[in-house]
């Protein structure tokens, strides 16, 4: 359970329920795109609807206007973090490809009817994902062969997904895709294979969780 609850904090295409919104001041060197990763591009549009998926989803599961409005105060960095989740997950397809490391449907379905098992039920572990992890339902499965990703190139490393080895595959597959965020978002650190903050006092953050709450 400890290995798999890390890999879902790390691979999760959103880590967090709800938050703000960047926007930015002066030239965009990244017009439309939130980050481009090898030859994809990952576009402002693509990024608020995943923020979008969270935040409604955790509109639905808390019905109270006091605790969802709790919920987007204590959360601050969605867009950020969810962006960070987005280039990762291309960055683990890229190691595994190169590893040879496949997964399939079934084994993916193999392992969600474990942890419903577990959990007490499809709806159960729906829950559990978007409390614990921030994945909306429509995202399970995705975010379980991610998981499923990771150990087996861990495994196929000689490894495990806590180990310098497994992370040294994905700073490989980083420098190798050429990881480019809009600098409203930060910076893309190859080696720690994670999205780190930028200096940049022209960023500022505009909380709409408000807008979405009343539309």
């Amino acid at each position: 359970m400890h290995r798999r609850r890390r890999t879902a904090l790390l691979l999760s295409a959103a880590l967090i329920a709800a938050g703000p919104l960047l926007t930015a001041c002066g030239n965009d060197a990244h017009p439309g795109a939130a980050a481009v990763v090898g030859d994809q591009r990952i576009t402002v549009s693509q990024l608020q609807g995943r923020v979008d998926e969270v935040r409604e989803a955790q509109r639905a599961a808390v019905r109270d206007d006091a605790q969802y409005a709790q919920a987007v105060a204590q959360t601050g960095t969605l867009a950020r973090d969810t962006l960070h989740g987005m280039v990762l997950d291309r960055v683990l397809e890229r190691a595994a490809r190169d590893a040879g490391v496949t997964v399939s449907r079934g084994e993916v379905q193999t392992m969600r009817s474990d942890l419903e098992k577990q959990a007490g039920g499809a709806k159960a572990l729906e829950t559990a994902w978007l409390q614990q992890y921030g994945v909306p339902p429509q995202r399970l499965d995705d975010n379980l062969r991610l998981q499923l990703q990771a150990q087996k190139l861990a495994r196929k490393l000689g490894t495990d997904t806590s180990r310098p080895e497994f992370w040294g595959a994905l700073a490989k597959a980083s420098k190798d895709l050429g990881v480019d965020l809009n600098p409203r978002y930060g910076s893309w650190d190859v080696q720690k294979v994670s999205r780190v903050d930028a200096d940049t006092p022209w960023v500022r953050e505009v909380t709409t969780a408000g807008q979405k709450q009343s539309a």
